[in-house]
């Protein structure tokens, strides 16, 4: 399974899952992002989530088809 290490910004303590398709390059732009969310594709610590702005903090683990993305924190 293709993994992805996601660090976040430094300044902020979650970011939106439609915007993190769209950074690590799953999506192509938010719109995107939203839309493979809305499909039910995307799960979170292993539970399909549907809210297309969830808040996704460090630790969480994403997961779409065969990729996974490991979220972690920007801090120091």
């Amino acid at each position: 399974m293709p993994r992805i290490d996601f660090d976040l910004d430094p300044h902020h303590d979650f970011v939106e899952l439609n915007q993190l398709l769209k950074l690590v390059g799953i999506a192509d732009s938010g719109g995107q992002g939203k839309a493979i969310v809305a499909s039910g594709d995307v799960s979170v610590d292993g539970v399909v989530e549907l809210r297309k702005t969830a808040k996704i903090r460090a630790g969480q683990v994403v997961r779409i088809d065969d990729v996974e993305i490991r979220v972690a924190s920007g801090h120091g």
